[in-house]
């Protein structure tokens, strides 16, 4: 279905796909302003912020604390509405209803995703801020924006077989280390911030007993490994030519979001160098939070991009040269 035959319930699906991708980056930023202001117990209970209130009580003594912490909160709500919004357009708009199982169950990964999160806030404030589970929230959300972004990309494919950009095992060899490389990325910046000073309360100071100038020299060390392997993967996508059944244009694709994704790394690699060399102002690392969310989606983007789904009716487009794969 052409974007000019899509119904009104199919582009209201997609603007609620895009809204939550976008949610899931922007309450990664509210959680962390939550942390950097130490107002992580500005709600003393959940799922109430006060025994017997749902919200902050006002009165002479109360600082700015219950209101961040509660403005999170509600934050999670509205994307539980986008979550409801989003199953309900997958499972439902036209063009969505007669995809793939697999796909329409991605559809409720979003609205699974913030009920998870809302219990694992909670648990969070219950545990008085304990550093892993501050951590498994975090990594949480990172899994989600995965998912959302892998929703994004899909609703914009096929359901046929999925067909790599070029030939041969190397491209999609390279694109599963960097994946995990991420991973390993994004949980090892977890290590450096549970060792850090932003523990997100005043009082409350639980940290993990690691050396935080080791953990972040080791963190470093694998983001420069993610990156020599994404810049490999670059190179040898600059240096191919599309599969058989691939077209020009969806290998222009994958080349400009791997570009895309070195953007962000070195952005990203930037902000943390400086803010460990300043002494972790609270800018910065909400902007580093933010990176590191911007970098999941990122990645997850350029991985699908190795490949494409054709819809289960299209035919296999002609190679437009007889030599495909990587050139010498």
């Amino acid at each position: 279905m052409t974007t000019a035959t899509l119904t009104r319930a199919d582009r209201w699906t997609r603007i609620a796909v895009v809204a939550n991708l976008v949610g899931q980056v922007v309450i990664v930023l509210t959680g962390g302003i939550v942390r950097l202001t130490g107002s992580g117990l500005g709600c003393s209970t959940w799922p109430q912020c006060e025994p017997g209130e749902f919200t902050p009580v006002h009165h002479d003594a109360i600082t700015f604390h219950p209101y961040i912490e509660f403005g999170n909160r509600t934050l999670t709500g509205v994307l539980g509405l986008i979550a409801v919004a989003v199953a309900i357009g997958i499972w439902r708009a036209p063009a969505t209803r007669g995809r793939s199982t697999a796909f329409r169950v991605l559809g409720l990964v979003p609205l699974a995703g913030v009920a998870a999160q809302a219990v694992i806030g909670g648990i969070t404030v219950l545990v008085d801020l304990h550093p892993a589970v501050v951590g498994f929230h975090f990594l949480s959300s990172m899994a989600l924006i995965w998912g959302s972004a892998a929703l994004y990309v899909r609703l914009r494919e096929g359901d046929g077989a999925p067909r790599p950009v070029v030939t041969g095992p190397a491209v999609p060899l390279l694109g599963r280390v960097v994946g995990v490389l991420a991973g390993v990325v994004v949980v090892l910046g977890v290590l450096v911030t549970g060792s850090g000073p932003h523990s997100g309360d005043e009082e409350v100071g639980y940290r993990f007993a690691f050396d935080p100038t080791l953990v972040s020299r080791i963190h470093a060390g694998a983001v420069w490994a993610f990156i020599a392997a994404l810049v490999a993967l670059l190179v040898l996508l600059a240096r191919a030519r599309p599969a058989d059944g691939v077209t020009p244009a969806d290998l222009a694709r994958a080349r400009r979001s791997g570009l895309v994704l070195l953007a962000v790394t070195l952005a990203q690699g930037l902000i943390g160098y400086v803010q460990y060399f300043t002494g972790l102002p609270e800018v910065l690392v909400a902007l580093h939070l933010v990176g590191a969310a911007l970098l999941v989606t990122a990645t997850t983007t350029a991985i699908l991009a190795l490949r494409v789904r054709p819809s289960l009716t299209e035919p296999a487009t002609p190679a437009p040269a007889a030599v495909t794969g990587v050139t010498s």
